[in-house]
């Protein structure tokens, strides 16, 4: 039989991946090839025409049939990185994604010269905003909430991991029911459920299949959480504070009238590097 080696396995594994309709087919059998041989992916590929041994050959496959099968990267490899931390994810939460990350820019650019303060953030999954902001802002401290116990979990794992679960609290508790006096933050982030039912049933079976659904949907028209949220961020900030909050597609007029509605002033919306509305940014005054 001839030897496989990282080049021919890549290559048969990139076009398996193409032919079952998943999604970045050439990375996904990168990583996971990574993962089985124990290495960093850069390396591996200057390692290209390395012979694989049958129990790597084992591993891989075991790892690239739950590919094959739609699930998640980040779940198979049980982490997934965001902005350049790296953090512990499973099926209990969202698996970060790099336009959240815009959150954190806007946070950077309101505190700029600030670092001592306190925030929110508003149904964490992994902890992947809260820590984020106690990474950037040593000063910083949190309040990270979540409905979820296996989610708070996983994030006060995290925050052990980068070296800030001194300075979050993680509570477990509705959004909409906030465990925070009035007035308590100069910051509430939040990436709150925005999907709607229709929607939820055109997502991708990757999507679908693997996050949990609570996470995801939101009502009819995918706003009910942020319904629920504005009040409680607006009671919980301080005056001047800044409420942060993704939203989703085609969603920024609505959710900006909500937050109007709600209380809030200076409500504008930041565009992802797509151009689509992404964050709600408001003032308490």
């Amino acid at each position: 039989m001839p030897v496989e080696t990282v080049r021919t396995v890549l290559a048969k594994a990139e076009t398996w991946f193409a032919d079952k309709g998943v999604d970045s087919p050439r990375l996904s059998a990168q990583l996971l090839l990574a993962r089985a041989l124990g290495r960093e992916r850069l390396p591996m590929l200057l390692d290209a025409d390395r012979p694989l041994a049958p129990a790597e050959l084992d591993a891989f496959r075991a790892l690239a049939r739950r590919r094959a099968a739609g699930e998640p990267v980040a779940y198979i490899l049980g982490e997934k990185e965001f902005y350049g931390l790296t953090f512990a994810v499973n099926d209990s939460v969202l698996v970060p994604r790099p336009e959240t990350e815009g959150i954190v820019d806007a946070a950077r650019e309101a505190f700029a010269a600030e670092d001592a303060f306190s925030f929110a953030d508003l149904g964490t999954g992994s902890g992947c905003l809260a820590v984020t902001l106690a990474v950037q802002f040593p000063g910083a401290h949190g309040l990270a909430v979540d409905i979820s116990a296996d989610a708070l979990a996983l994030a006060r794992q995290n925050a052990a991991r980068h070296g800030v679960n001194g300075r979050l609290r993680f509570v477990e508790a509705d959004f909409a029911r906030l465990p925070a006096e009035d007035g308590s933050f100069a910051l509430v982030v939040a990436n709150p459920p925005y999907v709607s039912e229709p929607e939820y049933a055109e997502l991708s079976p990757e999507v679908a299949d693997f996050e949990p659904r609570g996470a995801l949907v939101s009502g009819p028209d995918g706003l009910d959480a942020v319904r629920g949220l504005l009040p409680e961020a607006l009671r919980v900030l301080a005056p001047g504070g800044l409420l942060l909050m993704e939203i989703g597609f085609g969603q920024g007029a609505a959710a900006s009238d909500l937050a109007r509605a709600a209380g809030f002033d200076a409500v504008g919306v930041l565009r992802d590097l797509a151009g689509h509305a992404r964050t709600i940014t408001a003032r308490k005054n």
